[in-house]
C-alpha cells in the first residue's frame, strides 16, 4: 500500500465495557401470587427474570421444580432453609436454646435440596430474641455464632453458601440480626468462604439509610454474596419511594457487582398480571446495561 509522505495512518481501537450485566431473580414467593407456585417460573422467564429465587423450596415436589428450571433455562439462585414452625410465628432456629438438633437437621436437609437443585445459597434465618433481659439476647448471639460456624462447615462440604440477612425489626419485630455490620463480624470471625451476608437493600434501608455508601463499604469486602430490592416503605416494585434504583444500579455497576440482585416485594398490583404490568423498571435496567 503507497501512503503519500508525511500522512500517519490513524490507528483505531474499540472500547470494551468491562462492566458486569446486572442479573435480577425473581423471588416466586412474593411475584406472580396469583399463579400457582409451580406456573410462576415460566412466567418469570417470560418476563425477562434471569434467574429464580424462594422462600422454602421444600414445600414444592423437588423433580417438578428440577423440571422447570433445566426447561426453562433458569437457575435457582437462592432459597431459605426450614426456620421452625412459620405459621406459627418461628422465624429461624440458629439462636434459639434447645433447638440444636432440630436447626442441624434443617441445615443438612436444605443443603441436601440446594444440591439436588444446584442451588448455590441457602438463607438460614436467626431466629427472634426479646431485646430483654440483656442476658438472653447475648445468649442468643453466642448460640448463633455456634451455630454458623457448624453450618458452614457442612456448607464447604457440600460445595455450598450459607447466607445470613439483617431484617429490619418493624417488619419482623424481635429478628436477632438488624444491622449489616453485625453481620459482617460474624462472617469475619467464622472466617469461611461458606458463610456470606445476604444484603437486602430495603432492610438496610429502613435500619440504616446510606445505602450509595453502605454499597460501596461492603461490597469490596467480598462478604457478600446476594442483594435483594424492593421500593421503601411500601415494598413495592423498586421504581417509588425513598430509594432511586437507577442510581442504586448506577453504583452496582460501578463497584462491578456480578452476584444476583433478588427481587423479594410485593406488586402494588394485585390479581392477573399484576406483577408483569409492573416491570417497566425491570426492562429499564436490562436494557442500560
Amino acid at each position: 500500500m503507497h501512503r503519500a509522505p508525511g500522512l500517519q495512518c490513524a490507528v483505531i481501537t474499540t472500547h470494551v465495557s468491562t462492566t458486569p450485566p446486572l442479573k435480577f431473580a425473581a423471588n416466586l414467593s412474593w411475584l406472580y401470587t396469583e399463579l400457582p407456585f409451580l406456573d410462576r417460573f415460566e412466567a418469570a422467564a417470560r418476563d425477562g427474570f434471569q434467574g429464580v429465587e424462594c422462600l422454602f423450596a421444600h414445600d414444592h415436589p423437588v423433580g417438578e421444580i428440577q423440571a422447570r428450571l433445566r426447561d426453562l433455562s433458569r437457575p435457582l439462585v437462592l432459597f431459605n432453609a426450614a426456620p421452625g414452625d412459620w405459621a406459627a410465628g418461628e422465624r429461624g432456629l440458629a439462636s434459639l436454646p434447645g433447638r440444636e438438633a432440630e436447626f442441624k437437621r434443617s441445615v443438612l436437609d436444605a443443603l441436601t435440596l440446594a444440591q439436588h437443585l444446584q442451588c448455590p445459597r441457602v438463607h438460614v434465618m436467626a431466629g427472634l430474641c426479646p431485646a430483654d433481659p440483656p442476658e438472653a439476647r447475648e445468649r442468643a448471639l453466642a448460640i448463633y455464632e455456634e451455630r454458623l460456624a457448624w453450618a458452614a462447615a457442612q456448607a464447604a462440604q457440600a460445595g455450598i453458601s450459607v447466607m445470613i440477612e439483617p431484617i429490619n425489626r418493624r417488619d419482623m419485630p424481635g429478628y436477632l440480626l438488624n444491622h449489616q455490620a453485625q453481620a459482617h463480624a460474624l462472617v469475619e470471625r467464622i472466617g469461611s468462604k461458606h458463610l456470606q451476608v445476604q444484603m437486602d437493600l430495603y432492610h438496610a434501608q429502613i435500619v440504616e439509610g446510606d445505602i450509595s455508601m453502605q454499597l460501596r463499604h461492603w461490597l469490596p469486602t467480598g462478604r457478600v454474596g446476594h442483594l435483594q430490592i424492593a421500593a421503601v416503605p411500601d415494598r413495592g416494585e423498586p421504581d417509588a419511594g425513598e430509594l432511586h434504583h437507577p442510581h442504586l444500579f448506577a453504583e452496582l455497576r460501578a463497584l462491578q457487582w456480578e452476584g444476583w440482585i433478588g427481587c423479594e416485594y410485593r406488586p402494588r398490583q394485585s390479581g392477573h398480571g399484576g406483577t408483569s404490568a409492573g416491570l417497566a423498571w425491570l426492562h429499564a435496567a436490562t436494557a442500560s446495561a
